[in-house]
């Protein structure tokens, strides 16, 4: 519980710390260095050097994880600098914790465009969190996939995000920021749609790979328009607050999957969710200009 919390508290400092230490032109490209190390590590090195820890023992995998966040906690200390806001003026009265996590709040809903982007965000999540719920269950009675196999089509994923980590800046050139977006939305309809039509490993494999290189296109877009439309006194409030609606749709997403399927099936559901997340383009498109993602739009 104490580490659960104390990496909601990492990755909300993380994100407001990028604007305090790079500048706005460099922005995109360190949060692709960002999003692709968290690829790496999440999906890749973390899970094979584990499962090797493990291999060679309980304790010596534990032990490993000790020394790796002591290790985390050094590298911190070349950190130079004191990336904080600007200081109140004196005699300004103390603000009650309370008043600036409404403020973040406020801020997230009454903004057009960050409230979309929270929700589009939070639709996506609740999708993603059906899709993994679903997709062991699936690969094995309607797939009918051993282990080994299975093990390829998840890989998809992440070899899907590290392919947009790398990537990011040539498809933003290409496209532009909004379009990139855009792109993972659709991408997410083809990795849920496509367990609803076929059962080739192939192609559902193929769904995920595009699945997780629109993941990443998104993550590294949203954070850098959070970073230009949110003033850095309030971006540590605002991302709290949109964290709290994005992830929290995870939890819902898996339940609601696993209740529906009980009842119409895996295909059906599988079905539902590439709905859901079409659903978040007209509204994307709407709310959310290219102005917007370049930081060019008035404040």
């Amino acid at each position: 519980a104490v580490l659960g919390v104390a990496d909601v508290l990492a990755a909300t400092a993380g994100s407001a710390l990028v604007p305090a230490a790079v500048a706005r032109e460099h922005r995109p490209r360190v949060n692709a260095w960002t999003v692709g190390a968290e690829t790496v590590g999440q999906e890749f090195a973390g899970p094979f050097v584990g499962g090797l820890l493990l291999a060679a023992g309980t304790g010596l995998a534990l032990g490993a994880i000790g020394v790796t966040y002591a290790a985390a906690a050094l590298l911190l200390v070349l950190l130079a600098g004191r990336f904080r806001p600007a200081a109140p003026a004196p005699g300004t009265p103390a603000v009650p914790v309370n008043t600036r996590i409404a403020e973040g709040l406020r801020l997230l809903w009454r903004d057009p465009v960050l409230r979309t982007l929270s929700l589009t965000a939070a639709a996506l999540n609740a999708v993603w969190g059906a899709w993994l719920a679903l997709m062991p269950l699936h690969a094995h009675q309607a797939m009918g996939l051993g282990p080994g196999e299975y093990g390829f089509l998840l890989s998809g994923l992440g070899i899907g995000g590290l392919v947009g980590a790398a990537t990011v800046t040539w498809v933003n050139r290409l496209l532009g920021p909004r379009r990139a977006m855009l792109a993972d939305l659709l991408g997410t309809c083809a990795m849920t749609a496509l367990p609803a039509l076929t059962t080739s490993l192939w192609a559902v494999a193929a769904g995920a790979f595009l699945g997780g290189m629109g993941g990443t296109l998104w993550a590294v877009n949203s954070r850098t328009l959070t970073q230009h439309k949110v003033p850095d006194a309030l971006l540590g409030r605002y991302t709290a607050a949109s964290r709290l609606l994005c992830y929290g749709a995870l939890p819902i997403g898996t339940a609601a999957a696993g209740l529906l399927a009980e009842l119409l099936g895996t295909r059906t559901v599988f079905a539902v969710i590439s709905v859901l997340a079409l659903t978040t383009v007209i509204p994307f498109l709407r709310r959310v200009k290219a102005a917007d993602l370049t930081g060019t739009s008035a404040p």
